[in-house]
Order: C-alpha cells, then structure tokens, then sequence
C-alpha cells in the first residue's frame, strides 16, 4: 500500500511538502544553537533548552486558531500560503545565520515554530480528505516515518555544515533550496474544501479552551490525545537525557550523543510503519498495551546497561559499537524507540476517525497543544529530579514505570476496531 500512495497526487505532493518541511525545520535549529554556543562566551548549553522553548512555544499560543483556519478554508490553499511563508523565514534565516545574531536567530526560529504551528492541523486534517479509510493508517505511517527521518537528517546536516568552510552560508542556502522545493510540491495538492460554519477566534486563549473542551467531549479522541501527549513527553524526556548520559557516564562526545539520536529515531520511524502492517488497515487502541509494555521493559533495560561498569568505556560510537554491553544497550535503545512508534501511530489515526469530519483539523490542534503542555511538564520535571540528584538511568526508569498504567488505560474500555472499508 505504501507504494501505491506515493505514486497519488493525493498523498506523494503532501509527502514531499512535509519531509522538506520538517528537514528545514531541524537544519535551522540545530545550526543556530551550534553556530551560537561555539561562536559566543555568553551562549552556553542553557541556549539549546532555549532555542527549543522559543520553537515549541507557537504550538501552546496558536494551535487552536490553526485548527479553526484549517476547518474554514481550503486546506490546499493554505498549504501554498505555509509554504510560502517558509520560504520567506529561510531568506531572513540565511541572513540571520550570516550575522549570527541571537535575538535575529530567535526570531526566524519563532516564525517557523508558528509556521510548523500552522501546518500541523492541515496535514492531518487533509490526510482523511483524500485517503480511503483503508489507506488511512498505511498513510499516517509514511508520514511519521518521513518526520522522524527529517529530524534525524535535518539535525545531523545542520551540525555538520555549519561546521564546515563557509557554514552559515551552506545552511541558509540549503534551507532556501528546501523551501522552494517544498513550495513546488505544495501546488499539487488537490483541493480540500472547508466548512464556512467554522468560526475564527480572535481570542487565543478562549479559542484554545474551547478547543480543548471539544476534545475532551469526545471520549476515544481525547484519550489519544492523552497517549500521544504521553509519548511526546517520554521521548523529549530520552533526548534531552542524552547529552547528559554521554557527557557524565559515557565521557564521550558529541558523535556519541548523534548515534544514540539515530538509533532512537529511526526505530520510531520503524516502529510507526510497522503499526500499519500488525493493525492491517484497522484503527485501533489495541497495540498500545503491548507496545506501552514493551516500551517499559526497553527503557528499564536500557538504563540498567548504562549504569553497568562497561559504560565507562563507551567514550566513542566505536567504542560503543565494539562493546558487547554497548551494542545490548543500543538494541535496548532500539526496541524502546520501535515499541514508542508502535504506540504512537494508531492514535493519530483515532483521531482523525473519531473527530467529526467539521472539527477533524481542531482536534488535530487540541492535540498540539495538549502536546506541548506535556513536553514542558517533562522539561520541568527533568529539571526537578536532577536538582534532587536523580541520575539520568533512574528518571528514565521512573519514565518507564509511569508509561504502564498509561498504557493499561488507553487499552481499556476501547471502542471496537474500525476497519477499513
């Protein structure tokens, strides 16, 4: 089926708009905090925290207006108008980078975490609009598979060139040729119609609660919302814990940080198209006590290995990889990264299924934002259990004790499978 939809115009042009996008996004990101903390005294690693602040915090202020617009207007049309914005934010950040100034860097990062912010409701909402219901999963997969290879590349390609001759100028004009060819792709888009009952707020806040209170009316939709603000909190929980495993336990480098970054999210990216081949086409909760399980089981694994005497010798990925303990603990890794793709992916798809086709994109935005209060909630509790001495094995571990009733709940009391067809 995977195939099949990448040769459509309904998904392969939505595809592309989506990849480039989130390649950008990463590129961008990871650049600006590189070229920063390695080019001035005063920018230290509290920057990268927040740069990711400044990114994510769009998605808690303008979610639900994003969902309001993706329900009024032609979803298409405001893919092209996304797309051009980006473009537009990546001359500024090419500029930006050349400068290399913090509040100017700042700033385009902001932009683009609203334009991201934007775009969100329009790729889910859309996905319903012009896939069968039999194709629904199968297409979520691919588009998580392609989000996750974008973080993963994006973030590898931004270290890498903005560290190389000429790097500010390599990044700027790789995110500009992104952009154009993102744009190119976003006019393919077939049309998806709005509804002209959908009303937009002005009213951020009012906005926001009333979309949250919509989501909370309809039952499966806001216990996905709850997984999926559950998994977005675990996995933001492991990235901001890696530099920190490498740097104190391991006494690597960087390089390391980056293979555990790869493992981690290609598995995800595995993970998710896996879910479509075991679920065949049926959106349901039913993987998400055995993956939530089995994301547990992982993650514990995981952190006991990196506890283990041997992880003191982990100082290189060859190191690492030359290390019995160490290639256990990257399948640990791997497994906790497969099982968290494996969880994650059925519940976009509840609730693109279970929201009302008028409300679809405004359940998309209820889940942003619901997202990112989780992913700050995760950020402070890190923060309060490292101030109380907690190791990086141990929050991990209590990570992986918590996701067992979460996923206990989302299995219960599900409604049934809904096939395809």
């Amino acid at each position: 089926m995977a195939g099949r939809l990448l040769r459509t115009r309904r998904f392969l042009p939505l595809f592309l708009v989506q990849a480039t996008g989130g390649l950008n996004d990463n590129l961008f990101k990871n650049a600006m905090v590189l070229l920063l903390v390695f080019r001035s005294a005063h920018a230290g690693a509290g920057f990268a925290a927040i740069a990711g602040g400044v990114f994510i915090l769009p998605y808690a202020l303008f979610s639900a207006v994003s969902g309001q617009l993706a329900d009024r207007f032609d979803k298409a049309r405001l893919i092209r108008l996304n797309k051009i914005s980006e473009l537009l934010l990546m001359i500024l950040g090419a500029v930006a980078l050349s400068a290399a100034g913090a509040g100017g860097l700042l700033a385009v990062l902001f932009g683009l975490g609203l334009q991201a912010t934007l775009f969100g409701p329009l790729k889910y909402g859309i996905l319903p609009q012009h896939l069968e219901p039999a194709e629904l999963l199968g297409g979520n997969a691919l588009i998580e598979a392609a989000t996750f290879a974008a973080i993963l590349l994006g973030t590898i390609l931004g270290g890498w060139l903005i560290g190389g001759p000429n790097g500010p100028a390599r990044v700027g004009g790789l995110g500009i040729l992104l952009s154009a060819a993102g744009l190119a792709a976003a006019w393919f888009v077939p049309a998806a119609p709005g509804s002209d009952q959908v009303r937009v707020e002005a009213n951020l806040a009012a906005g926001t609660w009333r979309v949250l209170r919509a989501a909370r009316d309809a039952a499966p939709v806001w216990r996905a919302i709850l997984g999926l603000s559950w998994f977005w909190a675990v996995g933001a929980t492991y990235l901001a814990l890696f530099p920190v495993l490498v740097r104190d336990l391991f006494h690597a480098d960087n390089r390391l940080v980056t293979l555990l970054l790869a493992g981690f999210v290609l598995g995800t990216a595995l993970g998710a198209l896996l879910a479509g081949r075991l679920l065949r086409g049926a959106v349901s909760f039913r993987l998400a006590r055995p993956s939530g399980l089995a994301l547990s089981v992982a993650t514990i694994l995981f952190a006991v290995l990196c506890r283990s005497g041997a992880a003191a010798h982990w100082t290189s990925p060859g190191a690492m990889l030359g290390s019995a303990t160490g290639i256990a603990a990257l399948l640990a890794l791997l497994g906790v990264a497969v099982a968290g793709g494996v969880f994650s992916l059925p519940l976009n798809a509840m609730i693109q299924r279970h929201a009302a086709p008028s409300e679809r994109s405004r359940m998309v935005a209820a889940n942003n934002v619901m997202n990112a209060l989780f992913m700050v909630a995760g950020a402070g509790a890190i923060a309060l259990l490292s101030a109380l001495g907690l190791s990086p094995p141990a929050t991990l571990g209590l990570a992986a004790l918590a996701t067992v009733p979460v996923a206990w709940r989302l299995g219960k009391a599900a409604p049934p499978d809904r096939a395809a067809g």
